[in-house]
């Protein structure tokens, strides 16, 4: 538990700098701009590899993992309704489309719904922790970026139907591949065999 908090707080910290004009703008002064943009991915790599680890952690061996709730059975299809439209707004984040320009941010859409989506199944301590700060980033950073105009990926790049369609294909393709394999590989959950712990 304390692996998956301390990587929680040092991711939530770190995108807090993009959030601080001032203090970006002085960080790549004194860094230069590839210094900065290669230490944020590495800290970033690396708070989410403690994220991973450490929520892995709290659920393999329960240290100071605790059941708060238990969610009803049906709500994992609820869960896996949601995860289409999510994948699909990721996959969007990087493909010109009407799908990227309506959502503005579909890659802060897509993290508050995988969020959410996961805290309607899962009602331990380590999982509202993960699921929960993640939901809170993706509102406060949709905020944030609001306010500072922040444009995403892309810039200001749009695309038509070609876009939306690729955007549904890939995003529809990265989902089936996660619902079929990659969750069990990648979290150790199977999906279509998931039942919740008594």
């Amino acid at each position: 538990m304390p692996l998956l908090i301390a990587g929680i707080v040092l991711f939530m910290a770190l995108h807090l700098v993009p959030a601080a004009p001032n203090v970006r703008a002085d960080l790549r002064g004194k860094m230069g701009t590839s210094a900065y943009l290669l230490v944020f991915s590495i800290v970033s790599l690396v708070s989410l590899i403690m994220i991973v680890w450490g929520y892995g952690d709290a659920h393999g061996r329960n240290v100071g993992n605790v059941q708060l709730w238990y969610p009803p059975a049906f709500m994992k299809h609820v869960t896996m309704a949601l995860m289409l439209p999510a994948f699909i707004l990721l996959a969007a984040a990087y493909i010109p489309s009407r799908i990227r320009t309506t959502a503005k941010h579909p890659m802060l859409a897509a993290i508050k719904i995988w969020a959410f989506a996961h805290l309607l199944v899962r009602g331990d301590l380590a999982s509202l922790l993960l699921f929960g700060s993640f939901l809170a980033f993706g509102v406060l950073d949709r905020i944030s970026v609001k306010k500072r105009g922040a444009m995403g990926p892309l810039g200001t790049a749009k695309g038509g139907l070609r876009g939306d369609i690729l955007a549904v294909v890939v995003g529809s393709a990265a989902y089936l591949l996660m619902l079929l394999w990659g969750h069990a590989a990648l979290i150790g959950v199977p999906l279509l065999n998931f039942k919740f712990a008594p």
